[in-house]
């Protein structure tokens, strides 16, 4: 029997504005900062918040998150031409009926396509339509939402956390470190393929072990009953449904198709391919876009989703006033998800406005001098997990922290490439569960999945990944 819990918990909003004025409220028992000139005294203090900048930032989180609430306004349209045609239903039911009994083996394989994406570029907000996607997948499997959630932040957050060429992690770390310092990057690469790998295979395992135990009994699912209802409301047509007889149409055959192509095109176009000396990709899209696959962000792929609904809507006949229509209404779906990834950026918004990240990443480093390596290690990575609560930014913790960080561990003869790796693996394990990066809590909403329901169930995972983590870093500190 599922847990009879519903009241008492805080929704995703409530939580995060908590926070903003828990943050406010802190920077004024803190000391004040100095300035020499226009420049501040690095760590020298916070610039107390006023009633305005609190209650302002999470309006501020729109303006800091605008590229990625639009590409979320416009795959909420894309997702809701494509369900027009029902051909992801259908589709997953046909493979649904192929997989009748090995359902399981999806896990593993999806969660390490997501980890890919995390590793070569930090895939996460991209992630949020396969919430939606994937819950029904897993519903109609016998599994629930949860299972759905893990499979995507699980998946890619391994691999962002275990970053090898990512551009907004490690990219960003080895570009903020000062020019006398070199890196070796076969280094850097070889921790983060071990940090991937193992916290991929931690996750995989922990996810199966719940899914199977929620297939074998309904009872055992981790949601509460509100949540179970609504899962049933939003997927429930998708449980107990008789699929042998089910078969894709022409429309929708050609339908998957682009809704497929659509996703890869959009994962080459992130993947910085200059970077590795591949120059193919260039040629491509620039003229449509306007950037060249391999530099693409929120707003090119934004282009790109409208560009395919407007394809896929022209495929499946559907009407321009009926095309608008759809579209908006997919849009409005997504205004919720939007709302929480906007609000959540303005716990960094009011950080950066009041010096409090300088603060403590400065006086974090001065607690770190002196200290030898075996404690260093994992130190640094404890600080840095507090740090990227505030700071849930991959690029915006590495721009802030490695400048000071970076040069300390060079001064005591620690390893470069392990203290950066640290940085990047405290940074990803804290995107698992943080309240304050949208693409998690944007996610849950559209996952039917409540904040606290997925902090109880992933607890013992984070957990379990961050000793392993510490492990791994500590010996590649005492080896390098």
């Amino acid at each position: 029997m599922a847990k009879k819990r519903q009241k008492g918990f805080l929704t995703a909003f409530s939580i995060i504005f908590i926070l903003i004025f828990a943050l406010g409220i802190l920077t004024h028992f803190l000391p004040s900062v100095e300035f020499v000139g226009d420049a501040i005294v690095n760590g020298s203090g916070v610039q107390g918040a006023t009633l305005s900048q609190i209650l302002l930032s999470p309006i501020l989180g729109f303006e800091n998150a605008i590229d990625v609430c639009i590409f979320v306004l416009i795959l909420g349209g894309f997702l809701k031409i494509v369900g027009r045609t029902e051909a992801l239903e259908t589709g997953i039911k046909v493979l649904v009926k192929k997989l009748k009994g090995k359902e399981l083996i999806l896990i593993p394989i999806l969660m390490f396509i997501f980890s890919i994406g995390g590793t070569t570029y930090g895939m996460l907000e991209e992630t949020v339509g396969f919430y939606a996607l994937l819950s029904a997948t897993m519903v109609m499997a016998g599994m629930d939402t949860l299972v759905a959630s893990a499979i995507v932040l699980l998946g890619a957050g391994s691999g962002v956390l275990g970053s090898t060429i990512n551009p907004f992690a490690v990219g960003a770390a080895v570009s903020a470190l000062p020019e006398s310092i070199t890196v070796n990057q076969g280094y850097v690469i070889g921790i983060g393929v071990v940090l991937w790998l193992t916290t991929y295979l931690i996750s995989t395992l922990f996810v199966v072990s719940y899914a199977r135990k929620v297939i074998k009994k309904k009872g055992s699912t981790f949601l509460t009953l509100r949540e179970r209802k609504n899962m049933e409301l939003e997927y429930g047509d998708h449980i107990n449904t008789d699929i042998d007889k089910v078969k894709l149409n022409r429309v929708q055959k050609i339908t998957l198709i682009l809704f497929a192509l659509t996703f890869i095109i959009m994962i080459i176009g992130f993947i910085p391919w200059e970077s590795f000396n591949i120059n193919i990709f260039t040629k491509f899209t620039g003229w449509l876009t306007g950037m060249p696959l391999g530099q693409w962000y929120f707003y090119e792929a934004a282009l790109w989703f409208l560009i395919m609904s407007v394809i896929i809507g022209f495929v499946s006949r559907t009407g321009e006033k009926k095309f608008v229509d759809t579209f908006i209404d997919g849009a409005d779906d997504m205004v919720g998800v939007i709302l929480i990834i906007a609000i959540a950026r303005g716990a960094s918004v009011l950080m950066q406005s009041t010096y409090l990240d300088n603060f403590i990443i400065y006086n974090a480093a001065e607690a770190l001098k002196n200290v030898p390596v075996i404690i260093f290690a994992p130190f640094n990575y404890l600080i840095h997990i507090v740090l990227s609560i505030l700071v849930p930014s991959s690029s915006g913790l590495m721009s802030l922290s490695t400048p000071i960080v970076g040069p300390l561990a060079y001064e005591l003869g620690y390893s470069v490439e392990g203290t950066i790796m640290t940085l990047v693996a405290a940074n990803g394990l804290v995107n698992l569960i943080t309240p304050t990066c949208g693409a998690i809590m944007g996610g849950l909403a559209l996952a039917k999945v409540e904040y606290p329901t997925w902090v109880r169930w992933a607890l013992k995972v984070v957990i379990t990944i961050a000793i392993v983590n510490i492990i791994i870093l500590t010996t590649a500190m005492l080896i390098l």
